[in-house]
């Protein structure tokens, strides 16, 4: 009995270490170059709570990422190596089954990467103690013409309140990290963008814009609940003024990062992405670019051997994008043709 006993106390012993260095590899971020199966075993929650967690959504139905989606994502995989990147997707359920050998082609390209995590959107949990729940609760998704958006803007708010990090569109290629932790973007002088923003947890800021959202609830109108919402939150507690120059605007402790961050070329110019320049831009004071995906109506998209602008971009800042969704759905096309 008593060597029964002795055993029984190793093993439990071995558990009891196992899981202090389980935590602390979870919070140094060595599970995602250590043990990268174990993401696996992982929830939303237990990944989130790490608190630096970058994250995209998809709020259609759609299950294959399109490649602008899967190069958004995997250029932040490798910038933020060390933090969690994780892309939620409205289409996804808990028995939905895509990891690293999923026939789905996007799926197995992020799924192979350590640290990228793909969880179901699941809108009425994600409200739940929040002021938007109650919005959620009476809205009717079917009579919203923007409910795409709409519902994007409103997670976004709620996952950085509920666990703070940074929120990216799913066309936005990140070049290099951004330094701030508590910052909004400025699409130009006094309009903030909410494609990209970043807060800790609980900050007071994101908290009184899912108020408004609520209280000023308009979804006729395109951005009354997204860029909109940013901009007059922001001019609510902050005196805006142009910019001049790269400099960036602070107020009350929040960054308002200067358009050349992640905006250096407009979006009435957004075709400059999809042409072929003399020289290309350096983008040496951007932090990420936003390709304006919603303005491409006619569908622009990357071609291998075009020499675009993007077309660049993908080949440096998600390469495995480019071979396998770009360069490998080319040769397939011109096998079939």
């Amino acid at each position: 009995k008593a060597r029964m006993l002795k055993k029984i106390q190793i093993c439990l012993c071995f558990f009891f270490v196992s899981g202090i260095l389980y935590e602390i590899s979870l919070l140094s971020g060595c599970i995602f170059s250590c043990i990268p199966l174990s993401k696996r075993f992982l929830t939303p929650e237990q990944v989130l709570s790490l608190g630096n967690s970058i994250i995209f959504l998809e709020t259609t139905e759609r299950l294959e990422p399109p490649p602008l989606v899967s190069c958004s994502v995997e250029s932040a995989a490798r910038i933020y190596p060390d933090r969690p990147v994780i892309l939620f997707m409205k289409g996804l359920n808990n028995e939905t089954a895509l990891d690293s050998n999923s026939s789905y082609t996007a799926f197995s390209l992020l799924s192979s990467m350590n640290n990228v995590f793909l969880f179901p959107l699941q809108m009425e949990t994600l409200f739940e103690e929040t002021p938007l729940l109650q919005w959620y609760s009476q809205v009717n998704p079917e009579q919203e013409k923007n409910w795409v958006h709409i519902s994007s803007d409103a997670s976004r708010l709620a996952l950085i309140w509920k666990y703070g990090g940074i929120y990216m569109d799913t066309d936005v290629i990140s070049i290099r990290p951004i330094p701030e932790a508590s910052f909004l973007a400025a699409q130009k002088s006094q309009f903030s963008s909410n494609g990209i923003f970043g807060f800790p947890s609980y900050h007071r800021f994101i908290w009184d814009c899912m108020k408004n959202f609520v209280l000023n609830y308009n979804g006729k109108i395109w951005g009354n609940q997204g860029p909109f919402l940013m901009t007059r939150m922001l001019k609510a507690i902050c005196n805006l003024t142009d910019f001049v120059g790269l400099e960036d605007h602070s107020c009350q402790n929040i960054s308002f990062l200067n358009p050349q961050r992640f905006y250096p070329i407009p979006y009435p110019a957004w075709r400059k992405y999809y042409e072929v320049w003399d020289k290309s831009p350096n983008f040496n004071h951007s932090y990420a670019l936003h390709l304006w995906n919603f303005m491409n109506h006619n569908r622009k998209a990357v071609v291998a051997g075009s020499n675009t602008l993007a077309e660049k971009l993908y080949k440096t800042y998600c390469p495995t994008t480019y071979r396998d969704l770009i360069q490998r759905a080319e040769k397939r096309d011109f096998t079939q043709y």
